[in-house]
């Protein structure tokens, strides 16, 4: 008996909606709601108060070695700078983890930039087409009726020939790809100037040269190392 009234369609209790009155409040809050909202307060309540146990029952005289370490600036705990944390053979290696990644992330643009410059110029789309097909004819007779006969066959469709919808994605590979031409520029610049302050890093006399020893005029700082005999 039980099964079968399993088995009987039963009305879907629906929750009731905010009023029309008051849409201007949002969603109507459940009961679920407020267990969430009433938790979060009394959790955040009684983090407020064992804080002010804390500091009303803290010994003045106490002491702890993070007070050397640290100070307060307008009420804020700062920490000493960190800049000596790590040794130069781990500044070094994680130097060369980043520029490995970079260095990844920036053929992978140029295989991704290739790819979708192969479909547009696959299919005609590509404004740069130097694709060509080579015809023998026997007299000048021939290769006029082949010249015309290609003319006619292999027409390629023009932009208002197209549909709207191809016309649109034509639109949105040319954008991707010059969005990705740019990202590889960006990329091969951040490149160069993390291979710069690797190089930088490593061991050898070296030092910046003034704008007239410079052959090449350039924006950017240019280095020279001293010539060091190799054993």
């Amino acid at each position: 008996m039980s099964s079968l009234r399993n088995a009987l369609p039963r009305r879907a209790h629906k929750e009731r909606s905010q009023p029309h009155s008051r849409r201007r409040f949002g969603l109507l809050e459940k009961h679920k709601d407020y267990v969430v909202r009433a938790k979060a307060f009394h959790q955040k309540e009684d983090a407020i108060q064992k804080l002010r146990e804390k500091a009303a029952f803290r010994n003045p005289d106490e002491f702890y070695f993070k007070m050397i370490k640290t100070k307060t600036v307008k009420g804020v705990h700062k920490l000493e700078s960190e800049a000596n944390k790590y040794t130069t053979e781990e500044l070094m290696l994680m130097k060369t983890q980043d520029v490995g990644y970079i260095l990844q992330k920036l053929q992978s643009e140029k295989k991704k930039i290739e790819k979708l410059s192969s479909v547009l110029h696959m299919h005609g789309l590509d404004s740069g087409s130097s694709s060509k097909h080579v015809y023998y004819a026997e007299d000048r007779d021939e290769a006029r009726e082949i010249q015309a006969s290609v003319a006619e066959n292999r027409e390629n469709p023009t932009s208002e020939d197209l549909p709207k919808d191809i016309k649109r994605k034509i639109a949105v590979s040319y954008r991707e790809l010059e969005t990705r031409k740019g990202r590889v520029k960006e990329l091969e610049k951040i490149y160069m100037e993390m291979a710069m302050q690797k190089e930088l890093q490593k061991k050898g006399r070296k030092r910046k040269l003034r704008e007239d020893e410079i052959v090449e005029p350039t924006s950017k700082p240019v280095y020279k190392w001293r010539q060091e005999r190799k054993r």
